[in-house]
C-alpha cells in the first residue's frame, strides 16, 4: 500500500505534528524531530546524501525550543509532499510521504514491525 495522509494536524502548544495515515496508523512527529531530520540537501550535507531513510541519530537528539525548531507554516507539495516552514527561515526541505511515514517516532515503526 502507498503511504498517504488522510490527515495532517499542527498543535502549537505540544509543538506537534501528526499525521493520520491511509492504513489507520498514526505518526506524531515533534518539531525538534522534524527540523533536526530535515531532507534537504544543506541539511543533508549534499544531494547525493538526500533521498535516503533518515539517520537513527534524529531520534535521540534533545528537544529544542528555538526559532529553527518553531514551525511558522507548512504547504503542499503537490500530492507527494509537504514544506515545513521553520521560524528561523529555513525552508527548504521536502518531506515525502515515504520519508515522513520512516521517520516515525512511534515504538512499533522504531522497531520496525508494521502497524495493525
Amino acid at each position: 500500500m502507498e503511504n498517504k495522509p488522510t490527515g495532517i494536524k499542527v498543535d502549537t502548544n505540544q509543538r506537534t505534528l501528526s499525521i493520520r495515515w491511509n492504513d489507520g496508523h498514526k505518526s506524531v512527529y515533534s518539531f525538534t524531530l522534524l527540523r533536526n531530520a530535515c531532507p534537504c540537501a544543506e541539511c543533508r550535507g549534499g544531494h547525493e546524501n538526500m533521498g535516503h531513510a533518515p539517520d537513527p541519530e534524529v531520534f535521540t537528539l534533545p528537544e529544542e525550543d528555538t526559532p529553527r525548531t518553531r514551525l511558522e507554516d507548512v504547504q503542499a507539495v503537490g500530492g507527494y509532499a509537504i514544506v515545513l516552514y521553520w521560524g528561523d527561515g529555513h525552508q527548504y526541505g521536502i518531506y515525502n510521504w515515504d520519508f515522513l511515514r520512516a521517520l516515525c517516532p512511534c515504538e512499533q515503526c522504531r522497531a520496525g514491525v508494521e502497524p495493525a
